[in-house]
């Protein structure tokens, strides 16, 4: 199964209130309504020992659904790594450009050259044989014809 991430400003923010989880950038774009997603993020917090048991319920969470997990520093306190899709404001969706019309001659984009003599092979009609000519397969001569 994979991992699904929470949408949040910060890694406090995706601790504390989890909310909408996303497996895929499009899923997240998806669910942020008028956030832009900058990326996957990995936010490390580090427990203080008055905050612990708060912070260690809400991370029981986050640690099942696997976008939590936890570590020891050097001190032996527990440091939490908060992995979750960044999210930033936007003011105004940024409008959509417009296609931008073809002229004609951006529309076509054979050029002269190619029709010059040389470059395509001209259509000729097959040439009439010469009746000049020996022809090698004829029928064979009868006997009675040969005197």
């Amino acid at each position: 199964m994979s991992t699904a991430y929470p949408l949040a400003s910060t890694g406090d923010d995706a601790l504390k209130t989890p909310g909408e989880l996303a497996r895929t950038r499009y899923a997240a774009d998806a669910l942020a309504n008028d956030h832009a997603i900058l990326g996957l993020e990995t936010d490390w917090i580090t427990v203080s020992a008055d905050a612990k048991d708060a912070l260690m319920k809400a991370a029981d969470a986050g640690r099942s659904a696997g976008y939590i997990q936890l570590y020891e520093n050097s001190d032996g306190s527990p440091v939490l790594a908060v992995t979750y899709w960044k999210l930033q404001k936007i003011s105004k969706p940024a409008p959509k450009p417009k296609p931008k019309k073809k002229t004609p001659q951006e529309a076509d984009t054979t050029d002269d050259l190619y029709f010059r003599r040389g470059r395509t092979k001209p259509y000729s009609r097959k040439k009439k044989p010469d009746p000049n000519q020996l022809d090698l397969f004829a029928a064979p001569i009868k006997d009675d014809q040969a005197d």
